[in-house]
């Protein structure tokens, strides 16, 4: 094993490069973990929910960001027992998502399968790609 020279401020230098990504323990994120793509007409986000009630979530489209919130009912713990790990989130969250494109938010479609939220909003004309012609001369 190479022996290498202590650097305290190697990762604050790094911070402000464009690919520094920190070092996120698992399971200490802000929310649940999100995916978010476009097309031409479309930006589609997906997110893990597994266990939450589609009653109890809440979604909301405000400025081109999306907010998922939701709470999960805390169940009573059973006197006597003895833990040796307890990961399972419970509680409330909330996840906001800026999104790479103008969106109409008012035709939201979301639907829940196997854990996945999957919020579909159609991007407004102005974020559209235009075709432009060109003229020979």
């Amino acid at each position: 094993m190479a022996i290498m020279r202590w650097q305290p401020f190697r990762d604050f230098d790094r911070f402000f490069d464009e690919d520094f990504v920190p070092m996120i323990p698992f399971g200490r994120m802000h929310g649940p973990a999100v995916d978010v793509s476009e097309t031409e007409t479309e930006v589609a986000v997906e997110m893990a929910v597994p266990g939450t009630e589609r009653e109890k979530m809440d979604i909301t489209v405000e400025n081109n960001v999306l907010t998922v919130s939701a709470k999960h009912e805390e169940e009573k713990e059973e006197h006597g027992k003895q833990f040796y790990r307890k990961e399972i989130r419970r509680g409330a969250f909330e996840r906001s998502v800026a999104l790479p494109a103008e969106v109409k938010g008012e035709e939201a479609k979301a639907t829940v399968d196997k854990g996945i939220l999957k919020v579909v909003l159609p991007k407004s004309e102005r974020a559209k790609p235009k075709k432009v012609q060109i003229e020979v001369k």
